[in-house]
C-alpha cells in the first residue's frame, strides 16, 4: 500500500490549514467539471464521543458552504444508531438507491464493508473512506498515521521513565482500523523500550465516561501504574478513575478534547506534566473535497493513503488552545477546497 504523505505530519494548534501548505508553489490543480447538481452522503458508524461530534459539525459546515456556493448540490450526514457493520452497510446500500453520487465513509470495520462498498463502485458511486478507512481497492483513502500516534506516546513515556515502568493502555473502539492502527503503534514503542511493562489494556471507546468506567474495573488487578497511553477522548476519564482510586495519577497522554485539557491546566499549575495530541476531526473536509474534486474529474491514485496531519500540543500551547475550543469539543483544523488540492498537489 502506497503512502502519500502530506507536507507536514504534525502541526501545531497555532497552525492553520492555509499555514501548512503557504510555503509551497501554488501548483493546484483544482478540477472544474460541473458538480452542481451532485450529491454526497457521510455514512458515520458512531456518534457518542466529542470527536464525532466535532468531525460531524465540521462536516455540516463544509458542506454548507459548498452548497451555497452551488459546487454542489446537497451533502448529508447520516450515522448508524450502533456500531454495527451490518447496520452501516444497509446504511450504504440505502445511500446508492437514493442516488447519491459519491459517499464518504468512517467504517466500523476495514474490511467488514467491502462486499457493500464495492457495489456502491460498481453503480459508478465514488467512495471514500476516511479516518475508519476500508481495505477495498475501489475506495479512496484519507487516513492518518494512527501508528505513529500510538508509538510516540511510548517513546515520550520511556524518556519521561527513564525507560522503565508499568504502562497502561485505553484502547479505542473494538473492530475499528483505528484503534488497531494505534495499538499497533503502542506495541511497536514497547519493542523498543523493554524497560516498560505493559500491564492492563482496556477499552475507553474513546470516551470519558467509558474510559472511567472501565479503567475505574481494572485498577484493584494492577501494580503501581506509572504512564497511561491512550487514543483520545479518554484522558480526563482515566484521571478520574485514578483519582476515585485514591491512587496516584500517572502520566497521560492526553487527546486534544475539551474536558482533558481543562483538567491539564489545572494540574500543570501544581508541576504536571505530559502532552496532547490527536488526529483533527475537521480532516474530514479534505475527505469530503476529494469526494468532490474526484466527481470533477480530478485524477486521484487509488493506489495511496492520502495521510492527514495530527495535531499536537505542548504546554506552552495550552492556554491557546482553550481558548479556541468550545465546551465540550476538540482542538481542530479544517481544509478548504483550495488547501487541499494544494495538499494533494504536492509531491512527496
Amino acid at each position: 500500500m502506497k503512502l502519500f504523505k502530506f507536507a507536514c505530519s504534525v502541526v501545531t494548534f497555532t497552525a492553520t490549514a492555509a499555514a501548512i501548505v503557504a510555503a509551497f508553489p501554488a501548483q493546484a490543480q483544482i478540477a472544474t467539471g460541473d458538480t452542481s447538481g451532485k450529491k454526497i452522503a457521510l455514512s458515520n458508524n458512531y456518534a457518542a464521543n466529542a470527536w464525532r461530534q466535532s468531525m460531524l459539525k465540521s462536516w455540516d459546515a463544509t458542506a454548507a458552504d459548498a452548497v451555497k456556493r452551488k459546487l454542489i448540490a446537497a451533502a448529508p450526514s447520516f450515522t448508524t444508531a450502533e456500531n454495527q457493520a451490518t447496520e452501516q452497510a444497509q446504511q450504504i446500500q440505502n445511500m446508492i438507491l437514493q442516488g447519491f453520487n459519491a459517499i464518504v465513509i468512517d467504517a466500523s470495520s476495514p474490511t467488514a464493508l467491502n462486499g457493500t462498498i464495492k457495489k456502491a463502485c460498481a453503480a459508478g458511486v465514488v467512495v471514500v473512506s476516511y479516518d475508519g478507512i476500508v481495505t477495498e481497492p475501489c475506495a479512496y483513502r484519507v487516513t492518518f498515521d494512527f501508528q505513529k500516534l500510538g508509538e510516540a506516546q511510548v517513546d515520550y513515556l520511556a524518556e519521561r521513565l527513564g525507560g522503565k515502568g508499568n504502562i497502561l493502555e485505553i484502547r479505542g473502539l473494538a473492530g475499528v482500523s483505528v484503534d488497531g492502527e494505534i495499538h499497533t503503534g503502542v506495541m511497536n514503542g514497547l519493542k523498543k523500550h523493554p524497560g516498560l511493562k505493559l500491564v492492563g489494556s482496556v477499552n475507553g471507546d474513546w470516551a470519558q465516561a467509558p474510559a472511567q468506567k472501565a479503567v475505574s474495573g481494572i485498577l484493584p488487578t494492577l501494580p503501581k501504574v506509572d504512564g497511561v497511553v491512550t487514543q483520545g477522548g479518554d484522558g480526563y476519564g482515566a484521571a478520574q478513575a485514578f483519582k476515585a482510586a485514591n491512587r496516584p495519577i500517572p502520566i497521560i497522554i492526553l487527546g486534544n478534547r475539551e474536558d482533558e485539557l481543562q483538567w491539564w491546566k489545572t494540574q500543570a499549575a501544581g508541576g504536571y506534566k505530559t502532552y496532547s495530541a490527536s488526529n483533527p476531526p475537521g480532516a474530514v473536509s479534505v475527505a469530503f473535497w476529494v469526494a468532490q474534486q474526484v466527481l470533477a474529474g480530478k485524477k486521484i491514485p487509488k493506489d495511496i493513503d492520502i495521510v492527514a496531519p495530527m495535531l499536537k500540543l505542548s504546554e506552552a500551547q495550552l492556554p491557546g488552545a482553550l481558548a479556541k475550543t468550545p465546551a465540550g469539543g476538540v482542538g481542530d483544523i479544517t481544509f478548504s477546497l483550495d488547501e487541499t488540492i494544494k495538499l494533494l498537489d504536492q509531491k512527496k
